[in-house]
């Protein structure tokens, strides 16, 4: 078989780790790990990338969301042995090499869309995320993307201020809103 054709196994050792070498922000890095340690852990343990955020441990609140390939994922429950052949980028990796902010990054900036900052990564790279797939996306893709991502803040006003500078042209019928998506996923005001 050749090297293009091979598929890894990982083996743990006898204490139930496995050496892996994962690609964070377009580096490779070798890191130990157990074989059920989410890709959370070894992110802010063995790399020490701490924008992603321990929130609430079960892929509720999204502060821990990096990028997978892409598409954002909870770090919290995506085991790392299962992240060696993927692409993977956290808050620290979106800027443009030479230190500039993402244009979402500078967005938030902006329109401050943040108090405690604890949530603001995983908003970010929500946001990242959608535009990878759709660079012009709804307002309605946008409370799409953050479903999943909590503000204990409460910072959803400004935090949809950033957004909205992505939002392409809304559909006949889509209406444009001022609400915010409320904790509970759905908008402010709405009755759940």
């Amino acid at each position: 078989m050749s090297s293009d054709d091979e598929t890894l196994v990982l083996l743990p050792d006898e204490e139930g780790e496995v050496q892996l070498t994962l690609n964070v922000n377009g580096q490779r890095r070798k890191v130990t790990a157990r074989t059920t340690q989410p890709l959370l852990e070894v992110l802010r343990d063995e790399l020490r990338l701490h924008g992603a955020r321990s929130g609430c441990g079960v892929g509720i609140c999204g502060a821990c969301t990096v990028l997978r390939d892409g598409a954002a994922v909870n770090s919290c429950l995506t085991l790392a042995g299962l992240c060696a052949d993927a692409e993977i980028t956290t808050i620290e990796g979106l800027d443009d090499g030479e230190g500039d902010l993402s244009p979402v990054q500078e967005a938030f900036l902006r329109h401050r869309a943040f108090q405690c900052s604890y949530c603001t990564s995983g908003f970010i790279l929500a946001l990242e995320a959608l535009l990878r797939r759709n660079p012009h996306p709804s307002e309605k893709d946008v409370h799409e993307a953050f479903s999943g991502q909590v503000c204990r803040c409460g910072s959803y006003t400004q935090i949809m201020a950033a957004a909205r500078e992505f939002v392409g042209e809304p559909s006949a019928d889509e209406p444009v809103t001022g609400d915010a998506p409320s904790a509970a996923g759905g908008r402010a005001g709405e009755d759940q």
